[in-house]
């Protein structure tokens, strides 16, 4: 196993962000592409050298890198009452030496995109849904510019562009009183296309349209949806044009307004958009097979089917950024236990 990354103690920490170019040093322009505390060993506001001030915990919260709490295992979940200052205003929290090098290494292999993340999160607490959209938006438009996710656009094989776009890629039926909206291109796992899109969203229209209507969300095939469609990344119109269709086109949007009346049906892959639109309904059940994952990051992105708004929403800032940033898959026992899902369900027999 590698080196556990380097962490400071609460006081020295407490006396580097004092300094006027904090934001210089920790940065993934910097010196350092994210700063560790180590509050294993003291609570912040008791530490030798200094209490978190007002001024210190405002500094921490706007440094333009992820910020990491490695705290004491069984410590208590994210957001939990009573925490630490410092904690509660980190980007994420660990619990043990593993993990934080699991998230130092995502951040390492995309600074840009891992900044941007932890930026937009922020942002998105202090939001209401459509601004928190149109945020995670610009800022996917400005990484799709980017460095990193040219890189990661080299590095695998070229595009194939839109497949079978001829093909209806959602069906609607009836059952009863719930409008059942079906992903339905399940040779590619329901991956998430620009038409899956613009059928879902004319979709969820017409659940908009029936206010009295239950919507019922599922996946054919043996995944719910598996992310985006990777063939049609890198055949995008410019960022400017495309956020402009996101957010003109968009099933997230849709979903947070019929979300209370919506139940989503996972299994198999929940992957990117799989889980992020997932997130908005009132109920999420899911088999005992089912995993998520946030893999954006790492192809220099973020998430961008609106994760960073309704998966905070489920289970916090702190913990989505620990998805994303790790690029972990999550089982479904976990996401249960996390608030990502309600309640397993065995298949249909």
């Amino acid at each position: 196993m590698a080196a556990a990354p380097h962490c400071l103690d609460v006081a020295t920490a407490l006396e580097r962000l004092a300094s006027p170019d904090a934001c210089e040093t920790w940065s993934a322009l910097g010196n350092a592409p994210y700063l560790a505390l180590d509050l294993r060993a003291a609570r912040a506001t008791t530490a030798s050298g200094g209490a978190a001030t007002p001024a210190a915990i405002a500094r921490l919260a706007a440094l333009p890198c992820p910020t990491i709490a490695l705290v004491a295992a069984g410590s208590g979940a994210p957001g939990a009452s009573g925490m630490d200052p410092l904690r509660a205003a980190a980007d994420v929290v660990v619990e043990g030496e593993d993990d934080l090098c699991e998230v130092v290494a995502g951040i390492i292999a995309a600074p840009l995109a891992a900044a941007t993340l932890v930026q937009v999160l922020r942002a998105s607490a202090t939001l209401d849904v459509a601004a928190g959209l149109a945020v995670e938006s610009m800022a996917y438009a400005t990484l799709q510019a980017g460095p990193e996710h040219a890189r990661w656009l080299r590095a695998r094989a070229a595009p194939r562009g839109a497949t079978g776009t001829d093909a209806p890629a959602v069906r609607v039926t009836r059952g009863g009183k719930d409008l059942v909206v079906t992903l339905t291109r399940p040779d590619r796992h329901n991956a998430f296309s620009a038409r899956m899109r613009d059928d879902l969203a004319a979709a969820l229209g017409l659940a908009i349209a029936e206010p009295d209507c239950a919507v019922v969300l599922r996946g054919e095939g043996p995944s719910f949806c598996s992310g985006g469609d990777l063939d049609e990344f890198g055949t995008r119109p410019d960022p400017a044009t495309a956020h402009l269709i996101r957010t003109t086109r968009s099933p997230a949007r849709l979903l947070a307004e019929v979300g209370p009346r919506t139940r989503a049906e996972l299994h198999g892959a929940c992957i990117g958009a799989g889980i992020e639109l997932a997130a908005w309904a009132a109920t999420v059940v899911a088999r005992p097979a089912t995993f998520v994952q946030l893999p954006e990051v790492a192809m220099g992105l973020i998430p961008g089917a609106g994760g960073t708004v309704s998966l905070p929403r489920r289970i916090g800032r702190q913990r989505t950024a620990l998805l994303a940033l790790a690029g972990r898959r999550l089982d479904a026992t976990t996401a249960r236990d996390w608030g990502l899902v309600d309640r397993l369900e065995a298949a249909p027999v």
